[in-house]
């Protein structure tokens, strides 16, 4: 005679409750001990419900461009402003545009607001253009001047690979340097105009004209005499004549630009330029261990190192300060390294006197190109929290009477369930929270009035799944099955349902965060974590909790108020089997109820 088939072991959640349950602990207690190290407990907030800085941008006309404001270009500085505040480390900056040439960037206070700002409208047009001459900032004296003699100054410090040097450059060897610049086949001369030309032949001397190529043209050298006599009665220290005095230069242009080392502000000469920003493929601010100097590290796209080798190499093979080439960051030069040897390879660094705020500060402007327009601050205001507050109170309470309804419902339907179901809430509601608060100290994010709303909703999504599964049980138990076996029995089907119904959700979200901006994002977020963490509650700890208190007497007993009572369900008589003993041990009958024989 054969044994009677063994049925299969339970395996997973319904033979091993405990170790599901464990899991969920242990990863509660690393978020919550996570958080705290953290030195955040609480969610960093958006600019509607924490304040902060709201930036109105206006778009400039430049001369020669009537056509520059356009839809594609304001567009363009949108993705390009919020790209680089959110490389900062400032989420949920809303960055759009009002009307044809106005942009408004919100910033949320307790971030990099200053860093920030600073960074919205900076244009980030950066060149490499070679050094011709460089002095001292101030105007030259008039001695000075008429002999064409400015001062030494020393130069910018460079790569490892470019050494820094101390020019002594003669007007003689200037006024060469100049003309062969303005002769050069990729440097057009300028075209001053005829009182500028006559102003700079005035201030031009002997000694300058001479110096200039015998083969140069009258306009090259009317030309170089114009850039000179600039040059000499530019003052760096002055701010306005430093935003002038490269304003509206063409890149193929020879043209003059300040820059500042520690203190003391110089004035270059320089040629036509050579590589500019739209070379540089990546770049990032970095500490240099070895030399202990913060420096900004460039890589170049294929056609950009070509170009870098070949100036570099070009440079290599003149004297100081020929031999450098001046980084030009939105008309000011930030570094002007020297050259030994063509750098190749695609790598370059700028070093100078930079610290961490301002390296980093280039490195991510550089890495995400420069802004397609000029833009000026019309205006700057402080966004107050207030009104968010307000709404944040009127949110929180209409979601807690939200919960409050749907836990009484729970008690008055379900009974003993709604308290599992009521543990569930708040197991979920511990992950949620803690995960937020981790968010926004890893990746900036940030709670909005939005983000709130999904959160409210995602409560009527987490009992929307307690509810089918208990629905599931109860139908089993209406079967005539006891609850052990109706737990385990309903747990497939229920586990089907709650898995389309939140990859629907879950889809839902993820939909509306990728064809959406600004705060709406904020809510597909949350509700799509708050979705990914109800297929975890229910998983790892609904259906283990359901699993234990099967085998209490309490549930199994089908109480009253336990929500389980069989003949409150209107449970079916169960099926039952008996065994003969003795001689007949081995047949085994089954006995029927008596309208089941008649029938």
């Amino acid at each position: 005679m054969a044994a009677p088939k063994k049925g299969r072991r339970p395996t997973g959640a319904q033979g091993r409750p405990g170790r599901s349950l464990a899991i969920i602990l242990i990863a509660m207690v690393a978020l919550t001990a996570g958080m705290f190290l953290s030195k955040q407990t609480t969610p960093r907030l958006g600019i509607d419900l924490a304040g902060g800085t709201s930036i109105t941008l206006k778009a400039k006309s430049e001369p020669g461009k009537p056509d520059a404001i356009n839809e594609t270009n304001m567009n363009t500085a949108v993705g390009i402003i919020e790209r680089r505040v959110n490389g900062l480390g400032v989420s949920e900056a809303e960055v759009q545009t009002q009307g044809r040439d106005h942009i408004i960037v919100n910033i949320p206070k307790g971030t990099n607001e200053q860093q920030a700002r600073e960074q919205v409208g900076t244009t980030a047009q950066l060149y490499f253009r070679p050094v011709l001459a460089v002095t001292e900032g101030a105007p030259a004296p008039p001695e000075a001047s008429q002999s064409g003699s400015p001062s030494a100054a020393p130069s910018g410090s460079g790569s490892p690979s470019a050494s820094a040097a101390t020019p002594s450059s003669s007007a003689t060897s200037q006024g060469r340097a100049v003309s062969e610049a303005l002769k050069a086949p990729n440097a057009p001369s300028p075209s001053p105009s005829a009182s500028e030309s006559k102003k700079a032949d005035d201030k031009a001397t002997p000694s300058t004209s001479p110096s200039a190529s015998p083969s140069a043209t009258s306009a090259d050298q009317a030309a170089a005499a114009a850039l000179q006599a600039k040059f000499a009665a530019l003052d760096c220290t002055d701010e306005a004549q430093r935003t002038a005095v490269s304003k509206d230069v063409k890149p193929e242009d020879p043209t003059l630009a300040c820059g500042k080392r520690g203190d003391v502000w110089y004035k270059w000469v320089l040629g036509p330029a050579q590589v500019d920003g739209k070379d540089v493929k990546d770049a990032k601010g970095q500490i240099d261990q070895q030399r202990g100097i913060w420096i900004v590290t460039m890589q170049f796209t294929d056609k950009g190192a070509d170009k870098f080798a070949k100036i570099t190499g070009e440079l290599a093979a003149k004297q100081e300060p020929q031999n450098q080439f001046a980084i030009v960051l939105d008309g000011q030069v930030i570094s002007d390294p020297s050259v030994r040897e063509a750098l190749t390879g695609g790598n370059a660094e700028i070093s100078g006197s930079f610290d961490q705020k301002s390296a980093m500060d280039l490195g991510n402007m550089l890495s995400y190109g420069a802004l397609p327009l000029s833009f000026q601050e019309d205006s700057v205001t402080t966004v107050t929290a207030a009104l968010g507050g307000e709404q944040l109170k009127a949110g929180l309470i209409a979601g807690a009477i939200g919960l409050a309804l749907v836990v009484i419902y729970l008690l008055a339907y379900y009974r003993g369930l709604a308290f599992v179901a009521i543990i569930s809430l708040i197991v979920s509601g511990i992950l949620t929270y803690t995960i937020m608060v981790l968010l926004g100290k890893g990746i900036g994010f940030a709670l909005n009035l939005p983000a709130v709303c999904g959160a409210i909703v995602a409560i009527g999504i987490t009992a929307d799944s307690f509810i089918v599964y208990f629905e599931r049980i109860r139908d089993e138990i209406r079967e005539g099955r006891t609850l052990r076996p109706a737990v385990e029995r309903a747990w497939p089907r229920a586990r089907r349902t709650i898995l389309v119904s939140d990859f629907v959700s879950f889809l839902a979200a993820a939909v509306l965060f990728i064809v959406t901006v600004g705060k709406v994002q904020g809510f597909a977020f949350t509700l799509g974590l708050t979705t990914l963490l109800d297929v975890v509650v229910v998983f790892l700890f609904t259906k283990p909790v359901m699993t234990l208190l099967a085998r209490t007497n309490f549930f199994a007993s089908g109480h009253p108020w336990s929500g389980l009572d069989p003949k409150r369900l209107g449970a079916k008589p169960p099926l039952r089997r008996s065994r003969r003993t003795g001689s007949d041990a081995a047949a085994a009958t089954v006995s029927v109820p008596v309208d089941a024989k008649e029938a």
